[in-house]
């Protein structure tokens, strides 16, 4: 094996654009999310997003951890958009039908 040939197994495979995650992500937008469980980015509880505390403001909705009070999510929906901000989560687990 030459030196050229470990290069070439080390190599990650090339990168696809968004549109090929089109089925996954459908996927998982598609359920009830509420019954996802979201680990929270400060105290690192989990629980089920429906147990997150929901404070509706004029701009938008956020979604505080019911332990620490942390921001976990952002949400704003309105016309035929939405914006989604996840920054305050640290994972999202989905379990899928």
């Amino acid at each position: 094996m030459s030196a050229n040939d470990d290069v070439s197994l080390s190599r990650e495979p090339a990168a696809l654009d968004g549109n090929a995650a089109a089925g996954l992500l459908q996927q998982i937008f598609a359920i009830d999310i509420t019954m996802a469980r979201i680990t929270c980015g400060g105290c690192q509880s989990v629980q089920p997003l429906a147990a997150l505390r929901l404070y509706g403001l004029p701009m938008g909705n956020i979604l505080r951890c019911p332990r620490c009070e942390a921001t976990l999510i952002r949400a704003v929906a309105r016309d035929q958009e939405c914006w989604l901000d996840l920054r305050g989560a640290a994972a999202l687990h989905v379990r899928l039908a």
